[in-house]
């Protein structure tokens, strides 16, 4: 009798400690941080947002975005890489923080790949060329041919807008540059906004820049496009060929987003997120947000992200390595 007693009672505690062990491990229980490495009201920081209310929606618990913007977007990736590995802090990275950087920054605080734990990728969206026709020196510049014929016949002396040195359209731009075998004049800016409008105005002669922000200036006709940097055409200028079409084939430059936990983060965890993240892209909803910033919903598995990632390090580290390219 004192035996089964004691037997139901050791049963009892280890059905009470398993309740408790999975309460304990249900994830999530509180407000989990999304921290965004720039500043609010970009293109960036609208795909955090919809995605957190997507995420807070699913799983029931506040997905809170907290900008942290600063030396090109390291800082922000740099707070998550040091923050708790518990699934409660996460990161939506971009091509800036996870691969340009380790090029442009000698002493970077935290590894790109070790530090922190791939969730999935986001989107990629691709740039445009663009150029003014209130430009009288590319009064006749109506293709990429015309433009690189120009650039080759007066070397070094057309113009290149980025939104700032080491930037990704700055890095953009190099990648093409050697690809067509040309020389241009880099004039840096502090934004994308100011660039655009000071090519609008003839007073440089071109920029790549992400689809979207150069898209009201286009439709307006005070930005010509000349070509698209992904390998398919953008839905939303179907009539712009991309740079592969016109002589440079397999040439792609997208500037991708996904989503990072610190590394070791349980393991768990992550499988949960990745799970929540991957039905949340693939809804209407935010597909619709996503392509109206240019670019595809992704939902990468974590290995295929993380090999992404390690492919780009190696691309633009060289990209970095043979433009001399420094951050502002």
């Amino acid at each position: 009798m004192k035996r089964r007693t004691a037997l139901l009672c050791a049963a009892t505690l280890l059905s009470g400690a398993g309740t408790l062990a999975n309460a304990q491990g249900a994830y999530p229980q509180r407000p989990v941080k999304l921290i965004v490495p720039f500043s609010a009201g970009g293109s960036t920081d609208l795909v955090a947002r919809q995605l957190a209310q997507e995420m807070t929606v699913r799983t029931g618990q506040p997905f809170v975005v907290d900008n942290k913007p600063g030396a090109g977007s390291t800082i922000g990736a740099d707070f998550v890489a040091k923050a708790p590995a518990d699934g409660y802090t996460l990161l939506l990275g971009t091509i800036s923080s996870h691969a340009t950087a380790v090029g442009l920054y000698p002493k970077l605080p935290y590894d790109p790949l070790k530090d922190f734990a791939p969730i999935t990728e986001i989107t990629a969206i691709p740039n445009v060329i663009v150029t003014s026709p209130q430009n009288p020196r590319l009064a006749n510049v109506r293709s990429l041919a015309d433009l690189v014929a120009l650039a080759k016949k007066a070397p070094g002396q057309l113009t290149y807008a980025s939104s700032g040195s080491g930037s990704s359209n700055h890095l953009a731009t190099e990648s093409f540059k050697s690809a067509a075998g040309i020389a241009l004049n880099h004039i840096p800016y502090k934004g994308s906004g100011p660039a655009l409008t000071d090519v609008g105005a003839g007073h440089v002669d071109l920029m790549l820049d992400v689809v979207l922000t150069s898209l009201p200036q286009i439709k307006a006709g005070r930005l010509r496009a000349l070509g698209i940097t992904s390998l398919q055409r953008s839905p939303l200028l179907p009539d712009v060929p991309t740079v592969a079409e016109q002589g440079y084939p397999g040439f792609e430059v997208l500037g991708w987003y996904g989503l990072f936990a610190p590394a070791g983060t349980p393991p768990a965890v992550l499988e949960r997120l990745g799970r929540d993240f991957t039905a949340v892209l693939r809804s209407d909803r935010m597909r619709a947000t996503l392509e109206s910033q240019g670019g595809p919903a992704i939902a990468s598995t974590p290995a295929e992200f993380g090999a992404l990632i390690r492919s780009e390090i190696a691309r633009w580290k060289k990209v970095v390595e043979q433009s001399g390219a420094k951050p502002d």
